[in-house]
């Protein structure tokens, strides 16, 4: 048994008229992320948690935003295809851990779905997935609500 770990973060500013997309579950919020994508800084983290992991770079060398083809792209989408990228090279992902960070809007309501789209896309069991949530008591960019940030993990084994 050869098991790997990995880091992730990822950050984005607010912006009023988009959707608010965190862990693949659309939050009731009057702003959402800018980004490339969706803006999903919890999946974003967890890819590049994942490929961390495996030594594959991040989600940037995979996902570049210079490329139109990702353009408003579902980052739970992105996150199967580094599970598939994972896989040929034989790996599989044993866990994930998110931790967001934002002052608002609260999200506690939202994390089991959250747990659940990361599951189903990582085709792990929802015990396996955790996602929690914090606030920057008031600090920095993330105290003002200027914008979500998200530090995550991630345990792969290789099963050749």
């Amino acid at each position: 048994m050869t098991f790997r770990s990995g880091i992730g973060y990822d950050v984005h500013r607010f912006v009023e008229g988009r959707e608010l997309v965190l862990g693949g579950v659309t939050v009731l919020s009057d702003r959402g992320l800018v980004g490339h994508s969706d803006a999903d800084v919890v999946t974003h983290a967890i890819m590049d948690a994942l490929l961390g992991a495996a030594a594959l770079g991040d989600i940037g060398d995979h996902f570049p935003d210079t490329d139109p083809k990702w353009k408003d792209a579902r980052s739970v989408d992105l996150l199967t295809s580094v599970r598939d990228k994972l896989a040929q090279r034989g790996y599989a992902i044993r866990s994930v851990d998110a931790a967001v960070i934002c002052e608002a809007p609260r999200l506690g309501p939202y994390r089991d779905r959250m747990r659940q789209e990361i599951a189903a896309a990582t085709r792990l069991d929802r015990n396996q997935v955790s996602v929690k949530f914090g606030t920057n008591e008031g600090m920095g960019f993330v105290g003002r609500g200027e914008g979500i940030a998200c530090m995550a993990t991630a345990t792969i084994e290789w099963v050749g």
